[in-house]
């Protein structure tokens, strides 16, 4: 006989039962009710509803999934009454239906506290797609909101507020924000990077009114301060939605949620709750991974398999909070468990990495990632397997182990570690997909195993699985630039080089497939830049927005304007002039720490005839916005220094003139240094050049940024035209076999042989191409071409540059206000 299971709520958790149930059993009679009007959506991305996705675009499946699946859907109908003698249910419409067992996943409501004028007009809620829909059209009436709640859902609500265009603000009870989930040296972090994107934090606050005459005009706190705001998203937390549970007199929790065991069944037999609306062992889980756990194992009790129990739940997790990595694993503060912590903190680029191992030194038990969260999944994994630390635990964070090489992380878990949490997947069910199953692809492993469709955190480390795994069976493990190109990009170097293809439909209608996407379009931009360095913005429609406008978007729709100061050395008379034009224009400018000087706030309109004025004066382009050589750093040398060696000006202004315009993966950064005390900091570069008594010491692969990496010695003591063979071959050898928007340092650690190869390759020329090297690097030299006079001087080219197609005149959105004599876009200074 069919089992008739009623399913009430329809949201990520119910619509995951229907799947999982239906995956097991063909003949189960499943019907869904759902309050909202719409089939279950993507929760855990609603934010992006802000940034350009539709309510389609977060669906989980579409309604003609269900009736594929013989699932029956009723939307926009709520549940009112559960009578459990006769087992049936009645909704809000006067339906009644008839059960089997019932499945409540009802999910949660927002926490609303008792606050006096919380009715007022402008106070909205951030739990349902309606609720966004809502906050969208308030928004256009208002100029500043504010968000209750500094917690997970409170700063992806601010970042929707953002989105939207206003004057943000975060008013958090606690002294810090995400008090949950992080320290307060990380919270420290991020409310400085918060504060950087324009939104004011406000911690240790209690709201005691919301005040305004009918509408919401601010908030008074109890410490008797105001803020001035027209709209309040809360966001102070989530309460089960159990009132169904409450009414058919079902075990609830006395702080709120219905009571489940480990199979998740209810006080009744026939009910089972999961999701949000259940409490296991006096815990409410608000993430959607142990809601999928928890459908599993419902799924399962109704098909007759009772080998899996729900006994709790890893709470790590890792999410992109207003575009800065947030990450906590294991236990992130050991308040109650012996340890010792090794933290890392730079304010000044915003990361914070914590680590607590045990006192013994060999176990990691948990930690915080703030800023650069990249090596969240292994060290995920090394707490829930209780892998041994490295005899160095710091690499971990810092980097210069091999602990750090995430794949060889996955090489040495455990086949019982469980890879995607959203679908409980092992890494041993990944390898066996692969190895008996004959996946060879992400997707084939996305559709027999469903990792990496749920919050695509695992995504990074089951490619790293599937690529280790193919190559131990001894297959060769292709890297595709996108669906539309079945070629690596150092494939498509070769074919464009080798037949002579100069545009990007050419290259597509030959060797690709489809219309193309983000990722080839720029990609294959690059490459052509790279091997014939030809005007950019001749093909402007496949370039990313700042290579088609050949500067800089910044905030508030701006751009900014960077002239080529080789070196950094200038001219009295370059220097005033920059000053003038600079003050015409209205510019903001400053000094940059790779010792160029930057002008901001010119409209799009304008850059053609800035540029015009700075060609004027021997300026050209900067290359600031491309992929591409940005600038050589120089100390003073022996010209002035009393410590220099060697004229690292000179060398400097050389090495400058002679890449600009290059074109690379990624952008490109060097540096000379006059004598070893390195005021340069060439050791910091993709290349660094520092003086010796007896020439040049060559270094290469460093960067800075969020995962800062000393520059290696490549050759030590060589002449100048040695010095410059050697970067010929480095760079063209790089530009032919990096990934795209791969940095030199990246690239060289994943090189197999590493430095000792790289330096075969250029020094011993070893594949036998350093001359095609050279002459590949001279033909490019020979075609430099300044980006900016070439668009002054074509009318054509010229014409694109304005802020609307139809019309001439400038954004009447962008707006100024005055910070310490200059110029600011508003939006700036919140």
């Amino acid at each position: 006989m069919k089992k008739r299971i009623i399913v009430v709520g329809n949201g990520m958790v119910g619509f995951k039962f229907c799947e999982k149930l239906r995956s097991r059993s063909a003949d189960a009679e499943i019907i869904v009710y759902g309050e909202e009007p719409r089939p279950a959506y993507d929760r855990v991305h609603l934010s992006s509803y802000f940034s350009g996705s539709t309510a389609d675009d977060l669906l989980m499946a579409p309604a003609s999934w269900y009736d594929e699946h013989s699932i029956t859907l009723h939307t926009s109908e709520l549940v009112t009454e559960i009578n459990r003698i006769d087992k049936t249910i009645r909704t809000h419409a006067g339906r009644s239906d008839r059960y089997d067992y019932l499945v409540l996943a009802t999910g949660s409501s927002a926490f609303v506290p008792s606050i006096e004028g919380v009715e007022r007009d402008g106070v909205f809620v951030y739990r349902t797609i309606e609720d966004l829909i809502q906050i969208t059209e308030y928004a256009k009436k208002v100029k500043r909101g504010a968000v209750m709640g500094g917690g997970l859902l409170g700063l992806e609500a601010a970042k929707a507020l953002i989105d939207l265009g206003l004057e943000t603000h975060v008013v958090e009870f606690a002294p810090r924000l995400m008090p949950r989930q992080i320290d307060e040296a990380a919270s420290e972090i991020l409310t400085h990077k918060l504060m950087q994107l324009g939104i004011s934090i406000h911690t240790g606050k209690s709201t005691k009114k919301i005040e305004g005459n009918g509408k919401l005009e601010g908030l008074l706190f109890a410490d008797d301060t105001k803020l001035d705001i027209e709209m309040l998203v809360i966001s102070a937390g989530i309460r089960p939605r159990d009132e169904l549970a409450k009414a058919t007199l079902l075990n609830v929790h006395p702080r709120g949620g219905i009571v489940v065991d480990n199979y998740m069944r209810t006080s009744d037999e026939y009910i089972f709750a999961i999701g949000e609306a259940a409490v296991h062992n006096n815990m409410v889980y608000g993430l959607v991974a142990p809601g999928y756990d928890m459908a599993e194992i419902v799924a399962r009790q109704l098909t007759g398999d009772t080998s899996r129990q729900f006994t709790g739940f890893d709470m790590s997790t890792k999410l992109k909070l207003i575009g800065v990595d947030v990450g906590s694993f294991g236990d992130p503060f050991c308040d109650a468990t012996p340890h010792i912590p090794i933290v890392f903190k730079n304010k000044h680029k915003g990361t914070y990495k914590r680590i607590n191992i045990s006192e013994d030194g060999k176990y990691l038990l948990g930690g915080i990632l703030i800023g650069d969260a990249s090596q969240y999944n292994i060290l995920h994994q090394m707490v829930m397997n209780n892998m041994v630390l490295p005899e160095n635990p710091e690499t971990l964070i810092v980097g210069g182990g091999k602990a750090n090489d995430e794949a060889a992380g996955v090489k040495g878990l455990p086949d019982t570690a469980q890879i995607c949490s959203c679908e409980n997947i092992t890494k041993g069910a990944i390898v066996e997909q692969i190895t008996s199953c004959g996946a060879k692809s992400l997707d084939d492993i996305k559709k027999s195993t469903k990792a990496c469709t749920g919050c695509g955190g695992c995504t990074p480390m089951v490619n790293d699985l599937l690529k280790i795994t193919l190559e131990s069976l001894g297959h060769k493990v292709k890297k595709s630039l996108c669906e539309h190109f079945d070629y690596t990009r150092q494939e498509l170097y070769d074919i464009i080089k080798v037949k002579g293809i100069k545009s990007y439909d050419q290259l597509l209608n030959t060797h690709g497939t489809g219309d193309g996407c983000e990722v080839c379009k720029p990609a294959v931009a690059s490459l052509m830049s790279s091997i014939w360095n030809e005007l950019i913005v001749e093909q402007d429609t496949i370039q990313d927005s700042n290579d088609r406008f050949l500067a800089n978007i910044q905030r508030g729709g701006t751009y900014s304007v960077v002239p080529r100061i080789a070196g950094g050395e200038i001219t009295p008379r370059k220097l005033a002039a920059i000053g003038r034009i600079a003050e015409k224009y209205n510019l903001y400018t400053k000094i940059t720490g790779g010792q160029r000087i930057d002008m901001f706030g010119a409209n799009v309109n304008q850059l053609p005839d800035i540029w015009e004025e700075l060609i004027a004066e021997g300026f050209e382009s900067g290359h600031a916005y491309g992929k591409a050589l940005r600038t050589i750093k120089s100390c003073v040398g022996s010209t002035w220094c009393r410590y220099g060696v060697q004229d690292s000006v000179s060398f400097a202004v050389f090495i400058e003139e002679r890449y600009k315009g290059l074109r690379a993966p990624h952008k490109l950064k060097g540096a000379v240094s006059g004598c070893i005390r390195e005021c340069a900091e060439a050791q910091s570069k993709d290349f660094g050049i520092i003086a010796t008594e007896k020439g040049w010491n060559l270094y290469v692969c460093g960067n800075g940024g969020a995962r800062p990496q000393h520059a290696r010695l490549l050759v030590a003591d060589v002449d100048t035209a040695t010095c410059v063979k050697y970067i010929d071959r480095f760079l063209m050898f790089y530009i032919k076999t990096a990934d795209p928007l791969t940095r030199t340092a990246t690239w060289l650690n994943k090189m197999e042989g590493g430095l000792e190869y790289l330096y075969d390759v250029v020094v011993n020329d070893s594949l036998g191409i350093g001359e095609e090297l050279e002459k590949d690097m001279a033909d490019l030299i020979a075609n430099y071409h300044c980006e900016w006079k070439k668009v002054v001087e074509d009318p054509k080219l010229r014409a694109k540059f304005k802020h609307f197609i139809n019309a001439d005149e400038e954004d009447p959105t962008i707006q100024y206000v005055d910070l310490r004599g200059q110029k600011m876009p508003s939006d700036w200074n919140k």
